[in-house]
């Protein structure tokens, strides 16, 4: 059985991400990319399924981990009756080929060991043809896919497993590398376990001292920005809103999607997360990701892209596997890509917008696309979408929808008016306008003095929380403080926040998931806004309570069964922590270039 979603570390090497249990198991691994086929699945089936284990063969009497200060290097300690051992794991990064490196350190006593390796390609069910080459380094291939593994251990096979028994005294370190190739080039060149170490530490040491961040919570702040480094596809700058598929919203449920694809939604958010703490190349090669993957004709841009932006992203059934404890289907792909969301338009006008603010450098042909993207939205800004949590059925007019069109127009005007770009603005106005008066006549029901889900609707919806932060109303407005209000009767459980009204639910579907981890942190910045600081504060500082013992967070939390759940771990979470934690630090001590605000 796989451990608690919060039980697992990560590693990377910017192009895919592996999780490591607290037993020192890997269960999860795509190589070799983040969007490719798992070789290690336990994660969503059994042992048998993938996976890569080492740990003490005795009994641990004590576990501990952490990550090496501010790197992506991960160690877990075992306390044995014999002495204690350190499993070093990480990636190093990308080279010719990608590795996973796990180092047994020892750091007193002697310490037997037991090793495990269980490949299986294609999400669990590929098992591949084993060999020892001349070197006596392991090989395994299966289709198009190929690992080596180099170890001095001496190792042997078992049931369709390569397994190992060996010791570690004080002082010693006994190393394991396992390198992916595909299996039509020759094998990939073997690595230095020691010069990996030292490289990969002072990799991301030096990307960590590029933080500006200086405020509360600064090991927090840190260690999200790390993770959303890791979750970026360097090749393309795109980042991807988990390393997983298939975790499930409600333990034991169907809501499992598969997240290892970039959204647009999340392009405003991740750019001034980015911006605000230091990161601008990081920042500006998000930028272009968004660009080349919206190039073409407005009407067809979609929600999400492939890591490389590429549109198809067809959603099939892992039927093989048996999902996290059990929830399935395990789904591979996304068919929400092709869904009509159109608070999309205005992320991307949005950001557009911020990176000029912020001056980074833009292609020449930005303006351009934009202009056709805002044309475009002036037809379609008025008709149903699926919204921004992407609901499967009929369209509905979601306020939140309406609200980004608004914004897209907004932005549009500010570009034009700030930078002098050629707009038609005079209509570009006019339809800002009538956006937003048909939000206010339409979204808002006046019985319960807030703002809802959608036209004719009386459920609440977390995202109208954004509102005053994209700037469509003041927070001030006694419209958005009636909303925060109902938001606060109706949708929290145990302190966070809900994103869909659980009223809407009929009883044997509560609660239909947990609580979504970046809505509690989106009321969070409303009440920034608002002036209420301190409730704010005290908002924050549940949310990174709930963060596990290595600072990660996944998408949502179930406070009942007290769990981390959904995808982990997740960018939008880790996004909207580093957010709120700049928009805190600001309203607590102002500064003279506060840092940059959505509504800007």
């Amino acid at each position: 059985m796989s451990c608690r979603i919060e039980d697992y570390g990560l590693i990377g090497d910017c192009e895919t991400a592996a999780l490591v249990g607290r037993d020192g198991s890997i269960d999860w691994l795509c190589w070799p990319a983040f969007d490719s086929d798992a070789c290690f699945a336990a994660l969503l089936g059994t042992n048998r399924n993938g996976r890569w284990l080492i740990a003490p063969a005795d009994e641990i009497k004590r576990s501990s981990r952490r990550y090496w200060d501010n790197t992506l290097i991960l160690e877990t300690r075992f306390e044995t009756e014999n002495g204690v051992v350190a499993l070093i794991d990480f990636m190093p990064p990308r080279g010719k080929a990608s590795d996973v490196v796990r180092l047994v350190r020892g750091v007193l006593g002697k310490v037997k060991l037991h090793m495990q390796l269980v490949i299986r390609f294609d999400f669990g069910i590929d098992i591949p043809w084993v060999r020892r080459t001349e070197d006596g380094a392991l090989l395994a291939i299966a289709g198009q896919d190929m690992t080596v593994l180099r170890t001095p251990v001496e190792t042997r096979g078992e049931d369709l497993t390569t397994v190992a028994d060996f010791e570690v005294s004080e002082g010693e370190t006994v190393p394991f590398v396992l390198t992916y190739g595909p299996s039509h080039l020759p094998l990939p060149e073997p690595i230095n376990p020691a010069q990996a170490l030292e490289d990969t530490e002072d990799y991301w040491t030096e990307w960590s001292s590029r933080c500006t961040y200086e405020g509360d919570s600064r090991d927090l702040v840190m260690r999200s920005l790390i993770t959303l480094k890791a979750l970026t596809y360097a090749p393309t700058g795109g980042i991807v809103a988990a390393p997983t598929t298939s975790l499930p919203e409600k333990l034991g449920g169907t809501r499992n999607w598969d997240y290892r694809f970039c959204w647009l939604r999340d392009a405003t958010f991740t750019l001034l997360a980015l911006m605000n703490s230091g990161y601008t190349e990081e920042a500006s090669a998000w930028h272009n990701w968004l660009l080349r993957a919206a190039a073409g004709w407005p009407a067809n841009m979609q929600i999400m892209y492939g890591i490389m932006g590429q549109p198809r992203l067809l959603e099939w059934e892992a039927g093989w596997l048996a999902g996290y404890e059990g929830a399935q289907p395990v789904r591979v792909g996304n068919a929400a890509h092709a869904q009509l969301q159109l608070d999309v338009y205005g992320e991307l006008i949005d950001a557009f917008h911020q990176a000029r603010v912020a001056e980074l450098k833009l292609d020449d042909e930005s303006w351009a696309l934009e202009r056709a993207v805002i044309e475009h939205l002036s037809e379609v800004w008025d008709q149903p979408d699926h919204g921004i949590w992407e609901r499967r059925g009929e369209g509905k007019h979601y306020v939140s929808s309406k609200v980004m069109t608004w914004v897209a127009f907004d932005r549009g005007i500010k570009s034009a008016e700030r930078f002098g770009l050629d707009a038609p603005l005079d209509r570009w106005r006019r339809l800002r306008d009538t956006i937003c008066r048909d939000v206010c006549e339409n979204g808002f029901d006046s019985r319960q003095n807030a703002f809802v889900e959608s036209y004719g609707s009386q459920m609440l919806d977390a995202s109208v929380l954004l509102l005053p932060a994209v700037g469509f109303l003041s927070a001030s407005d006694p419209r958005v403080r009636g909303t925060v209000a109902a938001i606060e009767k109706y949708m929290m459980r145990d302190g966070f926040v809900l994103r869909h009204d659980p009223r809407e639910a009929s009883p044997e579907e509560q609660p239909i998931e947990g609580a979504f981890l970046a809505c509690s942190l989106w009321l969070a910045d409303a009440y920034v806004l608002a002036g209420e600081v301190a409730k704010a504060q005290v908002l924050f500082d549940r949310v990174v309570a709930v963060a596990n013992d290595l600072g990660l967070l996944a998408e949502e939390f179930d406070p009942g069964a007290g769990r981390q759940t959904g995808n982990f771990p997740q960018a939008l979470t880790h996004i909207a922590l580093v957010n709120t934690a700049h928009n805190l630090s600001d309203a607590k001590k102002p500064v003279e270039k506060p840092a940059m605000q959505r509504s800007a």
